[in-house]
């Protein structure tokens, strides 16, 4: 019998010819469509998401087309706890991630235990990624070989009990190349627009978002510089992120950057660009994809989607937390995004980002 693999079918063209590799290596797929509730059926919606009742019918379309068994599973609920997430870390002040815990909680969470519930051997996404295994016999995460479509950074939250049951198709290939193959094969989805990061902000409206879910939170306070002058009250700590220079209602006469906030009295510090370069970070709820290091070992860190991982040295700390220093110092280090860790283009692990080091 041919290995049955369950694959999160977006209505994207990433995934739309993951189904067609699949499908072309020999295996039984089960095209899965996850309803988030993140409903809408505008043509800018459909250009914008990947979770809307448009994207659940180009989904449907390309498996028809290709001959697989579609199903639409029900996670409103467990989305919601997603969209409650984003909405808490922007008012405790973090940067949240919301892809990162999607595809620790859905993807290949729920998704996988529905999975294995209709007997499938593995769970497939179209993520740009590979899974390959290290010198130490360990199978980790890879870079895809499209780097500059690569989603490695928001997948090492998977542990490693998963990773000998992920299949990756298009990770082996560049996006021009996915469109290709999807021309070729004539899938009704070969020209759709890329799906924005956040499928369920599609306005880019995070503000508003964040309020609508939480409309009773209290969290205005002053906008401060780095000498402690008070340069205006602001209205909300969940309209900055660190980093952020515009919409800082200041006119001053060079650039301000966000360089801290501090929840519990609200207060929000603005700098100089110099000012936001830091020396390193710490992590907690670190994810090791291989076995954790004994001290301080090398590494490539990278701690947003769109930062170049730079060289560092990452030690485990004995509570569990991990250290990262790196060669030289990084700008905007922002707490509650993702520290994902690499050794030779494979993912060594990911955390959580508590905290900047200064010094």
């Amino acid at each position: 019998m041919p290995r049955r693999v369950v694959l999160a079918m977006s209505g994207g063209v990433d995934s739309s010819v993951a189904a067609h590799l699949l499908k072309a290596d020999g295996y039984d797929v089960v095209g899965l469509f996850m309803r988030t509730g993140s409903h809408g059926e505008s043509e800018e919606r459909r250009a914008k998401t990947c979770c809307s009742v448009a994207d659940a019918v180009d989904a449907r379309r390309v498996a028809d087309r290709l001959d697989v068994p579609f199903y639409v599973l029900d996670f409103e609920d467990d989305f919601g706890r997603i969209q409650d997430y984003f909405a808490d870390e922007y008012f405790a002040g973090r940067t949240p991630n919301p892809c990162v815990m999607c595809n620790i909680w859905l993807k290949f969470g729920r998704l996988w235990e529905y999975g294995k519930q209709v007997g499938a051997d593995f769970v497939a996404t179209g993520h740009y990624a590979r899974i390959a295994v290290a010198a130490d016999g360990t199978r980790r995460v890879a870079r895809g070989v499209d780097r500059d479509k690569d989603q490695s950074y928001v997948l090492s939250g998977l542990s490693r009990e998963i990773l000998d049951r992920i299949l990756f198709p298009v990770g082996e290939l560049a996006k021009a190349d996915v469109r290709a193959v999807a021309r070729d094969r004539d899938l009704p989805v070969h020209d759709k627009a890329e799906s924005q990061e956040i499928c369920f902000v599609p306005d880019d409206d995070y503000l508003g978002f964040v309020r609508r879910r939480r409309p009773d939170a209290e969290t205005s306070g002053r906008l401060i510089d780095e000498d402690g002058r008070v340069l205006r009250e602001h209205d909300g700590i969940e309209k900055f992120t660190v980093g952020q220079r515009r919409g800082l209602g200041l006119a001053v006469g060079e650039p301000r950057y966000v360089v801290q906030i501090e929840p519990l009295s609200r207060t929000v510090t603005v700098g100089k660009r110099e000012s936001l370069a830091r020396v390193g970070l710490e992590a907690s709820r670190f994810n090791w994809q291989g076995p954790a290091p004994d001290g301080p070992t090398r590494c490539l860190a990278q701690i947003r989607a769109r930062h170049r991982a730079t060289a560092a040295t990452a030690e485990p700390l004995p509570d569990g937390r991990v250290r990262v220093r790196f060669d030289e110092p990084q700008p905007a280090v922002a707490p509650g995004q993702v520290v994902t860790l690499y050794q030779d283009d494979m993912v060594l692990g990911g955390g959580w980002i508590d905290a900047p080091l200064v010094d």
